[in-house]
């Protein structure tokens, strides 16, 4: 009798970034639950490596869980922080080289046509909503005076 193991294929990271990352947005990751621990490590063990290394992460504690200090990635511990008392949506990635990128934090529980939409938005290189804005359902920035 043999005994065959299949394991299933790994599903792709649910990560779009900007061609120009700039400001208030580099891109979005949508993950797919709450984890922080188990979404962060796949977040950084899948991210592209055109883009960088992920040395560290600083995210917005109600998007998640738990708000661990630490998070075991496949190359070891690497060290979280979170932003104090905020509900940005974001996920600032720091990168080996220095670089910065902020991700827009699509909730997990969005419905799929709705976080797609928002995805691209936020890593359109026009773009000019924060995370907030763009969740909130905005189209245009806010403009002076209105």
């Amino acid at each position: 009798m043999t005994t065959s193991t299949s394991t299933a294929p790994p599903t792709p990271l649910r990560l779009e970034l900007s061609a120009a990352p700039g400001l208030p947005l580099a891109g979005a990751w949508w993950p797919r639950s709450r984890d922080l621990e188990r979404e962060l490590a796949d977040l950084v063990d899948h991210f592209p490596e055109e883009a960088g290394r992920v040395a560290r992460a600083i995210f917005s504690r109600p998007d998640w869980d738990t708000s661990p200090h630490r998070v075991e990635v496949g190359r070891g511990p690497m060290k979280t922080g979170s932003f104090p008392r905020d509900d940005t949506h974001v996920l600032l990635v720091k990168l080996s080289t220095g670089r910065q990128l902020t991700l827009l934090v699509v909730p997990s529980d969005t419905d799929e046509d709705v976080a797609r939409d928002l995805m691209a938005r936020a890593a359109d290189p026009a773009n000019t909503l924060t995370a907030v804005q763009l969740l909130a359902g905005e189209r245009e920035p806010a403009q002076p005076g209105s």
